[in-house]
């Protein structure tokens, strides 16, 4: 079943967790800054109940702020832009054991050092973010992204580029033709998430893309 891109909004009660899906933010040009949340991104709103440490009266409630373009792709995969330091509290609540990172520049320390003490596995298969019309996409590192994606043991993995637009989107457009998904949808997810920077040479890499040397490995994570 196709999953909706969204963001989460999530309350603690009871021990119980809710998810709400929204639409991705608008779209951002593709730069080499980090990535930073807009105002209009969902944030998740902690309520601390059962004893533990409540907002006083008069005081903000506890923010944590998902990456851009954050959304579940699958039961225990998710896709984002970089993740900036802002974003680490939101990531601690995924319980993730793995990130895999589309991006060839050195991961930040920052970044880095939250992973390492929560013992999750950076996976680097750096693409290059060159624009139209000299985009060239590597068959074989997506290849190697998705077999990542594709093994449980990673799960809960988060799947990342710049923006979480273009890299992202392709390896989640070969992952949907391993789910058997129609081209159309896998067209109308990938521009959710690009909209008017939409790219013609991903969605031709999508639409060729050999899935016959992955289809031994499962594709579908759902409960």
């Amino acid at each position: 079943m196709r999953q909706e891109a969204a963001s989460l909004v999530i309350t603690h009660e009871d021990d119980r967790q809710h998810h709400h899906s929204r639409p991705p933010p608008p779209d951002e040009e593709e730069e080499d800054t980090g990535a930073v949340a807009p105002p209009s991104c969902a944030t998740i709103l902690l309520r601390r109940e059962g004893g533990e440490a409540e907002a006083g009266e008069g005081e903000e409630p506890l923010q944590l702020v998902p990456p851009l373009n954050f959304a579940m792709v699958d039961h225990g995969v998710y896709r984002s832009g970089f993740p900036d330091a802002s974003n680490l509290p939101f990531l601690e609540t995924l319980r993730l054991r793995s990130v895999l990172c589309l991006c060839p520049e050195p991961y930040p320390e920052a970044n880095q050092e939250f992973l390492r003490a929560r013992g999750i596995r950076l996976f680097q298969l750096g693409i290059d973010g060159s624009k139209e019309p000299f985009v060239s996409i590597p068959e074989d590192t997506i290849r190697e992204a998705l077999k990542v994606v594709l093994d449980t043991r990673n799960h809960p993995v988060l799947i990342h580029c710049k923006r979480g637009k273009h890299r992202t989107g392709c390896v989640v457009g070969c992952l949907r033709k391993l789910q058997r998904w129609c081209l159309t949808s896998v067209f109308d997810e990938y521009q959710r998430f690009a909209a008017a920077k939409a790219r013609v040479s991903d969605l031709r890499f999508i639409e060729l893309f050999d899935i016959s040397s992955l289809k031994h490995l499962p594709a579908s994570f759902s409960c």
